[in-house]
């Protein structure tokens, strides 16, 4: 059968329970994960389809990624659906299923980038299909509100899925350059580094500051994303369980307090106390608040994350950043936090 009847016949056994919740899989929590599945390698001249399943995006934005995308050597696909502008949505909730589907399905696309962030993720969680993606995997590439994605779905399908760049941040070269070592290249053991900071602003920027809060080596399995994200799937199906794990959290203009209470929130849970280590990127726009009687930024996470007495530190390069480095999760790997250096234990593609 060609790739393309294959493809049509995959698309069509979709529509009928498009938006149905899948009993089984999304409704209930699972007690165990299904055995990891690796997506293929990315190779240039391969095709990278966009989907937009949270915010819309502006034609010219979607455009420049296409661009980019072209640049580092891929060919590019979307559909109709990206450009929807449904309220603030890209499209309806069906049609963001849609399209996401159909990525998965169609035996043309090679790995999927999220053209952007925003919201819309957990409100279509419940209505994949995830033995679509479970017998289609390729990788998912974003980060923000994709965190909803790739959680729900390493957790479902046990798919790798990838804590990157979105196409309204791929334009950035450090971004590209482990873009590149993680998703194409995919060693075996991969050292990342984080971008040397030169603009003067961002020195002084408290937010940028790099530090330890508890020094410290360990290893685990790489599991967080979004701060926000991470606690908006607590009480769901899709809930981090977060033993063993090296735990990656960042956000974005968010006042200290709510950096405080999330954290409060995901401490006083059942499982983040036995993480392995915590790694905080940049939380860019959350300590603007220079009132006396306020706790900065630095304040809330060191009186927080200290006692937990977790190998942890702040201030890693990925985040609501131009520089944003890859973070496979699922995928095994080392964390110093005296000093602060990062290394995937395995490949993350095969």
């Amino acid at each position: 059968m060609s790739k393309r009847r294959t493809f049509l016949k995959s698309a069509s056994a979709v529509g009928a329970t498009l938006l149905l919740p899948k009993i089984g899989m999304g409704n209930e929590i699972q007690p165990t994960l299904p055995l990891k599945i690796k997506p293929k390698k990315l190779r240039k001249g391969d095709t990278i389809g966009l989907v937009a399943p949270g915010y819309a995006i502006k034609p010219e934005v979607l455009q420049r990624a296409l661009d980019t995308l072209q640049k580092m050597g891929f060919k590019t696909y979307h559909t109709t659906r990206i450009l929807g502008n449904y309220g603030y949505f890209s499209n309806t909730d069906e049609e963001r299923v849609k399209d996401l589907h159909e990525m998965f399905a169609n035996p043309e696309i090679d790995g999927i980038l999220c053209a952007r962030g925003g919201y819309g993720c957990t409100r279509i969680l419940n209505h994949l299909d995830y033995d679509i993606i479970r017998n289609n995997p390729k990788a998912l590439i974003g980060f923000s509100d994709i965190t909803a994605l790739i959680q729900g779905i390493y957790k479902e399908t046990g798919l790798i899925c990838f804590h990157g760049p979105v196409g309204s941040t791929i334009d950035d070269s450090y971004s590209q350059k482990y873009f590149r070592k993680v998703l194409m290249k995919g060693k075996d053991s991969q050292v990342i580094e984080n971008v040397r900071l030169k603009d003067p602003e961002l020195l002084d920027n408290s937010e940028y500051e790099r530090y330890t809060i508890t020094p410290g080596t360990c290893e685990g399995e790489l599991a967080g994303g979004s701060l926000t994200l991470v606690n908006a799937l607590i009480g769901t199906p899709h809930e981090i369980d977060f033993t063993d794990k090296l735990v990656f959290l960042e956000d974005v203009e968010e006042a200290p307090y709510r950096i405080d209470r999330m954290l409060t929130q995901l401490i006083e849970g059942p499982t983040f106390s036995m993480a392995k280590g915590i790694v905080f990127g940049v939380c860019k726009g959350c300590d603007r608040e220079k009132k006396t009687d306020n706790f900065t930024l630095k304040e809330v996470i060191m009186d927080r994350i200290a006692p937990l007495g977790l190998p942890a530190a702040y201030g890693m390069s990925f985040g609501h950043v131009p520089n944003n480095f890859t973070v496979p999760v699922g995928i095994q790997a080392a964390f110093n936090a005296t000093e602060m250096t990062m290394e995937l234990l395995e490949s993350a593609v095969s």
